[in-house]
């Protein structure tokens, strides 16, 4: 199985520095590189921070985006969304349809079980993971605890060195969150967003990972007194690939290159 996970699409109708972000053009190039992709993905998974305002309009536009993939997709709310007007503007989306105030989810749809899972806290920057979702995931990862499972999710669940955006992290929770998938060796991966980056790091028995975002990257800078600033590195996605040994991770950068050139 091969997934393409994208993050922090943050598409916007006006506002602070839409017109220097241009989060819009940006995903368009996404979907085309994801489009042309030989071969091409089983799956595109969206990590979060879909829009920038939460708006219906945004989603609109996203929506129209989004449908010029030619892959299924599956998206989880990031802080800068709206967990309700997100279902209400994807309506065909079933696995976002249900009566809990959270949007999470779990599809056994492919050889590679999904797990998506809120971590965000309304008109709030950082995450939580309250006792009820952690008694859902320990629940759902009860059902089906030798299928190798993929965990979706925004706020990554541990800290990176980039003191201002772990000051927006996940900052309640994680501690037990750890706790409940410490005994589950088939999380192949945890794959989160937020941080605009790729970063990695053991959580449990497994590993954690950001993924680049499509509009902008955040800036990296590990000095303890570094203030937030965002840049245009080139703009990337991950494909995970499931292989004999587990899910590989590849970083992939979005656009059109020189190359490729024999050896």
């Amino acid at each position: 199985m091969l997934i393409a996970q994208i993050t922090d699409l943050h598409i916007q109708n006006g506002g602070r520095h839409a017109e220097q972000i241009q989060a819009h053009a940006h995903l368009e190039t996404c979907i085309d590189t994801l489009n042309a992709l030989n071969p091409r993905p089983d799956l595109v998974i969206a990590t979060g921070d879909l829009t920038e305002h939460g708006r219906a309009d945004e989603y609109h536009v996203l929506k129209q985006l989004l449908d010029r993939l030619e892959i299924p997709a599956l998206l989880i709310p990031g802080n800068h969304d709206d967990p309700q007007t997100l279902r209400e503007c994807f309506p065909s989306h079933g696995y976002l349809q249900s009566d809990s105030p959270f949007i999470q989810y779990a599809i056994d749809d492919w050889p590679l079980r999904i797990i998506g899972l809120d971590t965000t806290i309304p008109r709030s920057g950082n995450g939580r993971l309250c006792e009820s979702r952690l008694a859902w995931l320990a629940a759902t990862l009860a059902q089906a605890p030798e299928q190798p499972t993929l965990l979706m999710m925004h706020h990554p669940p541990f800290e990176t060195g980039m003191r201002r955006m772990d000051d927006l992290g996940l900052l309640e929770g994680r501690d037990a969150f750890e706790e409940v998938i410490r005994p589950y060796r088939n999380i192949e991966r945890i794959v989160c967003g937020h941080l605009h980056r790729t970063i990695m790091c053991r959580v449990g028995s497994t590993v954690a990972s950001t993924c680049p975002g499509t509009a902008h990257q955040i800036a990296l800078d590990l000095r303890p007194d570094a203030t937030l600033h965002f840049n245009f590195e080139p703009p990337g996605y991950q494909l995970h690939w499931q292989g004999p040994h587990g899910l590989v991770t590849h970083h992939a950068l979005i656009g059109d290159f020189p190359g490729p050139y024999p050896f």
